[in-house]
C-alpha cells in the first residue's frame, strides 16, 4: 500500500543582485545590513519572501524599495535557487533578479529588515549571507555576457556622458581592457548616441564633447532585427 503523498511546504522568495557604477570606480554591488535573523548584523542581498496576493516582479520592487529605498532603471529574472538547505529556516526557492541602478539618482535608504544598504566593489565584497555568493557570482557573469550584446549599460552612466565613461564602464564591468578604437567606432556606426553642445573637461587634456543615449533609435534598430555587438 502507498504511503500518503506529503503535502508541500515550500516558501517563494525573490532576491536582487543590484549593480550601480561611480565613474572611474569598479562596478558595484547593493547589499543591506540584516536585522533579524538568521545571520543578523549581517551582509546579504536585498530580498524576502513573495506575499500571497503578489506577482514576482511587485514583490522584488516592493523589497528593494522597502530594504534599500531604489527603484532599478533595469530588472529582469536571473535565475531559480532551490537548493535544499539555502536558507537554515525553510525550504525556500527563490527567484533571483538583476538590475542596473545609476547610484546618482538613487539615495539608499534602508528599513523593514535592513539596518543599512550600502554600496561595495565586486572586488571587495564582504562575506554574504545564505546562498549569496552564489547569486552574485551567476548575476556577473550575466551581465558581463550581456551587455556585449545588449545596450544595457547606459542604464549605469549619467544623462550626458563623455564618451570616455562609456568606455570606462565597459572596460569596468568586462574586466579587461578593450580595443578603444574600435570600441569607438563600432559604437558611433549604431548611432546610438547623439551628440549634445556641452562639454566635460577631464585632467589637463581638451574638454571632451557630452553625448546621450538615443532610446528610440535603438528600439527602432531592435525591431528590424538589429543585434548590438560590441567584441
Amino acid at each position: 500500500m502507498e504511503s500518503p503523498k506529503k503535502l508541500q511546504d515550500i516558501k517563494v522568495a525573490v532576491d536582487a543582485v543590484i549593480f550601480g557604477y561611480f565613474d572611474k570606480k569598479d562596478l558595484q554591488i547593493l547589499l543591506i545590513k540584516r536585522n533579524i535573523e538568521p545571520f543578523k548584523g549581517g551582509w546579504a542581498l536585498p530580498g524576502g519572501l513573495v506575499l500571497d496576493d503578489e506577482n514576482l516582479d511587485d514583490a522584488v520592487k516592493r523589497e528593494l524599495h522597502e530594504e534599500a529605498g531604489i527603484k532599478p532603471d533595469f530588472l529582469e529574472q536571473l535565475y531559480t535557487f532551490g537548493n535544499v538547505g539555502r536558507d537554515p529556516r525553510n525550504r525556500v526557492v527563490s527567484i533571483a533578479y538583476l538590475g542596473l541602478v545609476n547610484p546618482s539618482y538613487h539615495e539608499l535608504f534602508a528599513d523593514s529588515d535592513a539596518d543599512d544598504a550600502q554600496w561595495f566593489s565586486v572586488n571587495t565584497l564582504p562575506t554574504v549571507a545564505f546562498d549569496h555568493k552564489n547569486i552574485i557570482d551567476i548575476a556577473l557573469k550575466r551581465l558581463r555576457t550581456k551587455i556585449q550584446y545588449q545596450p544595457i549599460g547606459f542604464n549605469l552612466l549619467n544623462e550626458e556622458f563623455p564618451f570616455s565613461d562609456l568606455e570606462n564602464l565597459y572596460k569596468t564591468i568586462v574586466g579587461q581592457e578593450i580595443d578603444r578604437r574600435n570600441f569607438r567606432k563600432k559604437i558611433m556606426s549604431y548611432g546610438l548616441l547623439n551628440e549634445t553642445n556641452n562639454v566635460k573637461k577631464e585632467g589637463s587634456g581638451r574638454p571632451g564633447k557630452l553625448f546621450t543615449f538615443n532610446q528610440e533609435k535603438y528600439k527602432e534598430l531592435e525591431e528590424q532585427g538589429f543585434y548590438f555587438e560590441i567584441k
